[in-house]
């Protein structure tokens, strides 16, 4: 019952994402305001991560069966894909790297944050 009653909870602020796109005029996913919603409620302390926390791992472990539909839909347009590949490729090699080397310098920064402040205690 307690996996549930997390679900639903997960459940609601997805909607209250798909809420807030269709009343705000921005060119934002409906998922990515879910998302900030969510952060937001945990930031807050409205939600605990105790009260999502047995749904969110259940989903973690199920996510690559999450992808399957979108992969068949992929694979039934590949005519159509295989003309964009090349920069579709392209793009998608780049932006990871960029991503990933973000990523290493904001650990990085925090990581020396951290050490400094302990220092100084």
């Amino acid at each position: 019952m307690k996996l549930i009653k997390e679900a639903a909870l997960i459940f609601a602020v997805t909607m209250a994402g798909e809420l807030l796109y269709t009343i705000l005029p921005f060119p934002v996913p409906a998922g990515v305001y879910g998302l900030f919603l969510l952060l937001f409620l945990l930031l807050s302390g409205l939600i605990k991560v105790e009260q999502i926390e047995r749904a969110g791992n259940f989903l973690l472990e199920i996510m690559a069966m999450l992808f399957i539909p979108a992969m068949a839909g992929i694979l039934e347009s590949k005519d159509l894909l295989a003309r964009v590949a090349v920069p579709y490729m392209v793009i998608i090699l780049v932006t990871t790297a960029f991503v990933m080397a973000v990523t290493g310098k904001a650990a990085d920064f925090i990581i020396r944050r951290k050490e400094e402040k302990e220092a100084e205690k």
